[in-house]
């Protein structure tokens, strides 16, 4: 069972270099998210709680030695990121593939490098541990001081070109396919082509769902898969659920990804350009005026 592993992984570092096989799940849908007068914010949060359940049930094997599920021990960070950005009406959503071990894993936010997350997005709240963990993944939590690169290039990169979050938020929510993190005995990550075919097959079937069921109640109209195996799992799951919802991509911003080494920042700007995104992402307000590059 979950519980009985704990671990870490890398949020899709190198994942442009792997494509998953297509899967069948067994499990169809999970209960439908109520509408009502929820906001888009509980609905999102009812969502992730539906999967955890789900999650929960799953097992794995060799090489994986140890799980972190930081929707569990972060939840009161994540709410916090949650409640605070996730406002309904917005357009566009940022899909990564999962945490990364200095990042969403202390954190509990989508890309968090901890800086970021703290400085400012201005993110507060407890974070505690997994039932067990590995001695070189100890989870410190907002008083993590290493940084993680793909965050720092990621969140930087949006409040370089938006001054301040709420310029960001205005069109545009950042969420993770799946929300757990792999590692071995040496505390190795693994990413999910790294798990055993079916485990694997049964953990993004799952996810898969979560997500159909995310972007129906963010009612966004475009999905952004931040690396290829994001965008592939995203446009498969929604065009399988009859979802018609725009999927496109940018590249990772992992240190793994040479391309991205050699200015990630330019590569995701010209591409967001394309998209016709990044004139909802420029601030043209005299309060926060936009940063150039």
């Amino acid at each position: 069972m979950l519980a009985d592993y704990a671990g870490q992984l890398a949020c899709g570092d190198g994942e442009e270099k792997k494509e998953l096989p297509p899967f069948e799940s067994k499990e169809k849908s999970f209960k439908e998210v109520p509408e009502g007068d929820m906001t888009s914010s509980s609905r999102f949060l009812q969502a992730e709680l539906e999967l955890n359940t789900h999650l929960r049930r799953l097992s794995f094997s060799e090489p994986v030695r140890y799980i972190y599920n930081p929707l569990e021990y972060a939840w009161d960070t994540h709410r916090c990121y949650v409640e605070k950005y996730c406002q309904g009406g917005q357009s566009i959503l940022f899909l990564g593939m999962n945490p990364g071990p200095f990042g969403m894993a202390q954190t509990g936010v989508p890309f968090g490098e901890v800086k970021s997350v703290v400085d400012w997005l201005k993110i507060t709240g407890d974070v505690g541990h997994p039932e067990v963990e590995h001695p070189k993944r100890v989870i410190k939590g907002l008083a993590c001081t290493q940084s993680e690169v793909s965050g720092a290039r990621f969140w930087g990169f949006f409040r370089k070109l938006c001054g301040e979050p709420a310029m960001f938020f205005r069109h545009c929510f950042v969420h993770n396919l799946c929300p757990l993190i792999f590692m071995s005995t040496s505390g190795k990550n693994l990413t999910p082509p790294e798990l055993l075919k079916g485990e694997r097959e049964a953990l993004l079937a799952l996810c898969d769902i979560a997500l159909c069921q995310v972007v129906e109640a963010l009612g966004v109209s475009m999905v952004i898969g931040v690396g290829k195996v994001s965008e592939q799992r995203a446009r498969r799951a929604l065009s399988a659920a009859g979802i018609n919802v725009r999927v496109e991509g940018i590249m990772h911003p992992s240190p793994r990804n040479p391309l991205a080494n050699k200015g990630w920042e330019a590569v995701a700007k010209a591409k967001l350009e394309e998209l016709g995104v990044l004139s909802l992402l420029n601030n043209t307000s005299t309060n926060h005026p936009c940063q150039e590059f």
